[in-house]
């Protein structure tokens, strides 16, 4: 789980850089990387739920 949680964070990073791109200096390329990530951060936060929904379980 703690990599997991590595991994979001990561992700989130790229993603916010990229997203930070887009905005300040119209970096249509980044605009395109942030969505990439944005779907990425998606998946890796419901395999997030379902390990912690499963630990709480224990």
């Amino acid at each position: 789980m703690k990599d997991l949680i590595e991994k979001i964070a990561a992700e989130f990073e790229t993603f916010k850089s990229d997203a930070e791109l887009q905005t300040e200096k119209g970096n249509k390329s980044a605009g395109t990387r942030a969505r990439k990530s944005s779907l990425e951060l998606e998946k890796l936060l419901k395999e997030f739920r379902k390990s912690s929904v499963a630990e709480s379980k224990k």
